[in-house]
């Protein structure tokens, strides 16, 4: 793959920084109080990467970190380690662990597994499921997708099975705790699942969204027990729902069945709704002060920015078609890939493009931010670092590892993990890498 001429694109003016030190507003500071808050139910140590996107949510691993910029499949390895079977989520770190999920088609098996953070030794492996894997499946997702979501001793994980969304809770050492169906999911395209749960307070989320008996439910992270559940059956969707304090308050934000919609986390009451162009989205929305930005990708492409205030009010859109990946938030600019291989920068309150760079594609994975570097990975295992700086894209290196790539980069403590695979007799085995420098 082999980066492209720079494509034509705007480029802004320097910034004035008497603007970064304006007064904050006050309804920032508010909701910057319940966004703590609302942490109190995930993993909070400054080394952990406890759910997807991050301990914050966003794709921003935790400050003062100097990961690696370069690697091959020697280079900058700290050690590496054989996963069995397939999966696409990403890994989560909390402790001294490493949680994954997978699945094993000649076994027919769902499963959590634990690596050791220090020696890439895997501790154990728990099955979830055992059959009834079914054979619809778009062949770039798996049947082990979602991320696991963790608190302190807990683990959360989500698995497609048997036409429904399983729930499974199991404690750091693997033990089961409690199982249960969160939802049927019987999709209106043999695309499969890939809705990562999502934690707040002392609930665990689960969207299993689709046509028929489609949902948005809240489980006591206890014992499983119903705490609210709320109808998601007007389209088929693949988004992942998150918390983030927006607008003065805590949203439940999810994407998918042609809107962007903002629930009430406590209770799953909706608070607001505007329409989407698209059918089907697949990321996880992001935010920038009162403004949430949502992008899927078919039938058509596209990227809307939503008042997030209860007026549902359009602030701006474009055509781009960033499907499956998240976007990036980054000092008021968005960051991101389109399918075609083309990387964006977008002001957040505007939507004026920056810049715009051919690198290449296909993309699963969502970027990542961490030591002033922006990590975006291709489904080939090409990952572009570089600067995230508004005025221009300013490329860092480019690195090769793997012959396949759809899970999103973990980066915590100096390290990033990497879950890769390579293609021996028609087949993929995957491994997770441990980089540093």
């Amino acid at each position: 793959m082999n980066q492209g001429r720079q494509l034509p694109g705007l480029h802004r003016t320097a910034r004035d920084p008497a603007t970064a030190s304006n007064r904050r507003p006050a309804w920032i500071t508010l909701g910057l109080a319940c966004y703590l808050a609302s942490l109190s139910a995930v993993a909070t140590g400054t080394d952990e990467w406890p759910t997807w996107r991050g301990p914050t949510k966003d794709g921003i691993a935790q400050a003062g970190q100097q990961p690696p910029t370069e690697w091959d499949e020697t280079r900058n390895v700290l050690w590496k380690t054989a996963i069995p079977g397939r999966g696409h989520s990403s890994p989560i770190v909390v402790g001294d662990k490493i949680f994954l999920t997978t699945s094993e088609a000649s076994h027919q098996t769902q499963s959590v597994l634990s690596i050791d953070r220090k020696t890439g030794k895997q501790l154990w492996q728990t099955t979830i499921c055992q059959g009834d894997l079914s054979p619809k499946i778009h062949p770039n997702n798996s049947h082990a997708s979602p991320t696991i979501a963790a608190t302190e001793d807990r683990l959360f994980a989500t698995f497609w099975n048997k036409d429904r969304v399983v729930l499974a809770a199991l404690d750091h050492d693997g033990n089961l705790l409690w199982k249960k169906t969160a939802g049927q999911f019987i999709s209106r395209y043999p695309f499969g699942y890939g809705a990562s749960p999502c934690l707040y307070q002392n609930m665990v989320i689960v969207s299993a969204e689709c046509e028929q008996k489609g949902s948005l439910t809240a489980f006591d992270q206890a014992d499983g027990s119903e705490i609210w559940r709320t109808p998601r059956n007007l389209g088929t969707g693949y988004s992942s729902p998150i918390v983030q304090p927006v607008a003065g308050r805590d949203q439940l934000l999810l994407s998918g069945s042609s809107r962007v919609t903002s629930y009430d986390p406590r209770n799953g009451q909706e608070i607001w709704s505007a329409k989407g162009p698209w059918e089907v989205t697949c990321s996880t929305m992001v935010f920038h002060q009162d403004i949430v930005i949502a992008n899927g990708g078919f039938p058509r492409g596209g990227t809307v920015a939503v008042k997030a205030d209860g007026t549902g009010q359009l602030v701006w859109s474009n055509t781009v078609k960033v499907y499956e990946q998240s976007l990036l938030v980054h000092d008021g600019f968005v960051y991101g890939i389109s399918d075609r291989g083309i990387g964006y920068c977008w002001d957040a309150e505007t939507g004026r493009e920056m810049w715009k760079q051919r690198l290449a594609g296909p993309v699963s994975a969502s970027p990542v931010l961490a030591g002033g570097h922006l990590y975006i990975t291709t489904e080939r295992g090409k990952t572009f670092v570089f600067k995230p700086n508004p005025d221009r894209y300013e490329p860092v290196a480019e690195n090769q590892l793997g012959e396949s790539c759809f899970a999103s980069l973990t980066i915590v403590n100096d390290r990033i993990y990497m879950r890769v695979g390579f293609q021996r007799d028609g087949e993929t085995q995957q491994w997770l890498y441990c980089l540093a420098r």
